[in-house]
């Protein structure tokens, strides 16, 4: 009986003490709940909170707010942080029961000089936010800041310094579409070389933000294959005004704005002169382009339910040249051969431009709206030339003759083209989802009246010789007029949920695109899907998947077909052509991270692009002619990899590396696309100099792959050459030589002054561009080289206001 109380006494004890410690740990349990939000007061979505010592980590869902179950300790310390913010800290003393923190976290702006850590903005589509800022003081041979950022990018393309125009994984420059606040912009159809080409329509100093997508992109971008740029122009705060000049051009900006801030207005004006820059080209001669653009962006607001947008561009560019002499040293180390040849005759080009967008919103609330959006672009165009030249091609070791004699290239080339187009677009948030819809009809008229042909004599036979005939080498004429409407719609759902857990973040961008041409009778139906996934186990790693289809509408030049009738090349335009398609597959990763305490971004993305209905075509400089007898099929298919970050503390710079494969099929053959672009590199690199935040060093590096290419008006399956590879170094050095941004001085009106000197092709690279052919009367033909500008210096002043 005795041992007996004693196990019930015992029993006891263990049954009491199980109890008290179930009590004591239910004790020491709490809920931890609050909402994360930023500057402006708006929540904040995937924003980490942390409890290190216990494990637990949860993210922010939608409307900024968390939960957490926690162990109560004497201390327990909470961290809140995101990528581009500060983070902060909080510490709950034996905290029990409920617990709420509200926490505001802010910008970590490194300040250096104005460089402000960006790009922290998460990527959860196929567009990327690319920031203009740090590039205007970054050396520029063109004076296209924006389009030079874009050719720098992964799975981008550009040979040739003084082109604005790129390809993107493969494709063509007709294949890149590009916005200005939600209207499709175009661009001159006759040019076919950099030196013609002037100024783009996108005005750096009005850019407020650039998103950029190689792929994969949203339904709410047009009928293109390869790529989407979206601008958006942006309304000035207050009065500000940039004055700047160089020798290649100068150009000023002014934005006001009313005390209320109802009423903005940007305007921007540009000069360019390439006459110093082309000085340097292996063709000497007299230089007199000059291209001019003003644009102008209207903003009212007069109240939360109303908003008007107005936006003008004017742009007139023009292109004169008088050949004189050049000299052209081509071929290998043993075998060196000389082209010289002596000019007569002139080039002169007219580019005239007009573009105008008005944009009218009915706002219903801050989540929904309904905008009619109108456009109207303008363009006439004349290229005219008639350029003799007597040439001489010898062999420098043995100065042997290879061949003597004469071309004659004239043109009388005119185009007038007007587009109108009406947009009804609409806007609504809802719950997790973001819609969007809209419905464009557009009216295209296209005037053409183009005359050009080529003769050329060797050794006083005229080519091609058959001894009976007399052909020119090339002959075109053309005389077309196009008619059209085109009627194009989409919807599009943007949806972010988590998972059950709230520890997975997923943004699910959906939608699908119609469009009718009447001029061919086709319709065409693109769906688009994406899915972004920030997983659970990385909240700084983005999982990113596309595919959809995407079409190529065809335009004016796809149209053309020739037809050759007593040696006379005759160009029409052929209804039967239909779209360019390629189905896009995307698999891409993103992770940020810190090194040496500085942020960083890698991302790698592969792709495979389904070619189909492909309209042939060839590249000559900036030139794309197409043969719209025939459409084939092919592919593309590549890996992009981009690091970016603080190279150096203040200043972001980035490094791509690209590997590509295109085919198609033609004629029963597989050849490489014109271009295929096998790899290439781009480096961006900024810093300054150590103990001075006054000097800043701006570096552009370039190495990519030359492109295939053939004899000119041969069939396009014969392309056996490939060119050299473009290597390119441009290096800026900026001095700041007055810094009142912070409005020390209030009466000086003057906020920044910049010095900078630039040396363009540093290392003064001939860079290839495009061939001239050379035919003697055995028909024997020679490729020579047509080399880009050379090494020049250029120097830069910059005034803010």
């Amino acid at each position: 009986m005795r041992y007996y109380n004693m196990d019930l006494k015992r029993l006891y004890i263990i049954i009491i003490s199980t109890m008290t410690l179930c009590l004591t740990g239910h004790a020491q349990s709490f809920t931890l709940t609050g909402r994360v939000v930023d500057d402006w007061g708006d929540p904040m979505e995937m924003a980490t909170v942390s409890v290190l010592s216990q494990g637990k980590v949860a993210m922010t869902d939608l409307k900024g707010d968390y939960k957490m179950e926690l162990r109560s300790e004497d201390s327990v310390v909470v961290k809140f942080s995101m990528v581009g913010y500060k983070t902060k800290t909080r510490v709950l003393h034996r905290p029990k029961g409920k617990q709420t923190l509200m926490i505001r976290l802010v910008e970590d702006q490194q300040l250096l000089n104005e460089v402000v850590v960006t790009q922290q903005i998460r990527q959860t589509t196929g567009t990327e936010q690319l920031d203009v800022k740090d590039i205007k003081q970054a050396p520029s041979a063109s004076g296209n800041a924006v389009e030079e950022m874009i050719q720098g990018q992964a799975g981008v393309s550009s040979h040739s310094e003084l082109s604005s125009q790129y390809n993107v994984r493969g494709g063509s420059f007709d294949e890149n579409s590009v916005y200005i606040n939600s209207v499709e912009v175009y661009r001159p159809f006759l040019v076919r070389s950099g030196q013609q080409e002037g100024l783009s329509i996108i005005n750096p100093d009005m850019v407020e933000r650039v998103g950029f997508a190689a792929g994969g992109f949203e339904a709410k971008f047009g009928d293109k294959m390869s790529s989407a740029l979206d601008i958006q122009y942006r309304r000035p705060e207050r009065l500000e005004a940039t004055v700047a000049a160089s020798l290649l051009g100068a150009s000023a900006y002014v934005g006001l704005t009313d005390k209320k801030k109802k009423l903005t207005w940007s305007n921007g004006l540009r000069y360019k002169t390439n006459k110093y820059l082309l000085g340097s080209m292996e063709t000497k001669g007299e230089y007199d382009p000059n291209f001019l653009d003003y644009q102008t962006y209207l903003t009212y607001r007069p109240n939360q339910r109303w908003s008007l947008e107005l936006i003008g561009d004017i742009s007139e560019n023009h292109y004169n040249f008088h050949p004189k002499d050049r000299e052209t040293k081509f071929g290998t180390m043993e075998s060196v051969k000389s082209f010289r040849v002596y000019f007569d005759g002139q080039e002169k080009d007219v580019f005239r431009t007009l573009f105008g967008t008005f944009n009218l919103t009915r706002h219903f609330g801050e989540k929904s709206s309904i905008s009619v959006i109108g456009s109207a672009f303008s363009t006439n165009e004349q290229e005219r030339y008639d350029i003799q030249g007597q040439y001489w091609l010898t062999q420098t070791e043995t100065s042997e003759n290879l061949g003597v004699g004469t071309y004659m290239e004239h043109a009388r080339n005119y185009l007038k083209a007007n587009v109108q187009s009406i947009k009804l677009m609409a806007k609504h948030k809802v719950g997790k989802h973001d819609v969007e819809a809209a419905v464009t009809w557009r009216h295209e008229h296209i005037r053409e009246n183009s005359r050009e042909y080529e003769m050329r004599d060797s050794s006083g036979y005229s080519i091609p010789h058959t001894g009976k005939d007399l052909y020119m080498i090339y002959s075109l004429n053309a005389q077309n007029e196009l008619r059209a409407n085109r009627t194009e719609m989409y919807v599009q759902d943007t949806y972010k949920f988590m998972n059950a857990a709230q520890t997975t973040f997923y943004t699910l961008n959906y939608g699908v695109r119609f469009a009718h041409w009447n001029f061919n009778r086709e319709s065409i139906f693109s769906p688009r899907v994406a899915l972004a996934i920030v997983p659970s186990w990385n909240h700084d790693a983005t999982l990113r998947f596309a595919t959809g289809f995407y079409y190529q509408a065809p335009f004016f030049k796809e149209l053309r077909d020739t037809a050759t009738v007593n040696g006379i090349t005759y160009a029409t335009l052929n209804n039967k052509v239909k779209s360019q398609r390629s189905i896009h597959f995307i698999a891409a990763y993103d992770q940020r991270f810190k090194m040496m305490d500085r942020p960083f971004k890698f991302t790698a993305e592969a792709y495979y692009k389904l070619l189909s209905n492909l309209v042939p075509y060839t590249v000559n400089n900036v030139k794309i002619v197409y043969d719209a007898s025939q459409q084939c099929d092919g592919h593309a298919v590549g890996l992009d990899l981009k690091l970016y970050g603080e190279f150096v503390p203040g200043s972001d710079s980035w490094l791509t590396f690209s590997v590509m494969n295109t085919r198609m099929k033609i004629n029963g053959k597989s050849i490489p696309m014109p271009t295929d672009q096998r790899y290439s590199m781009n480096l961006f690199f900024t810093d300054y100099f150590p103990g001075t935040e006054r000097w800043k060093m701006s570096l552009k590096l370039a190495f990519a792959d030359g492109l295939p290419f053939g004899a000119p008006h041969r069939s396009l399956d014969v392309m056996p050459f490939r060119a050299p590879a473009y290597k390119r170094a441009d290096i800026g050095m900026s001095f700041r030589a007055l810094d009142n941004e912070k409005r020390e001085n209030k009466k000086n009106p003057i906020r920044n002054i910049w010095l900078g000197l630039d040396c363009l092709n540093l290392f003064g690279i001939n860079n290839v561009n495009s061939y001239y052919w050379i035919t003697d009367v055995t028909n024997q033909q020679y490729a020579v080289p047509n080399y880009l500008t050379g090494r020049q210096v250029n120097f830069r002043v910059q005034v803010e206001f």
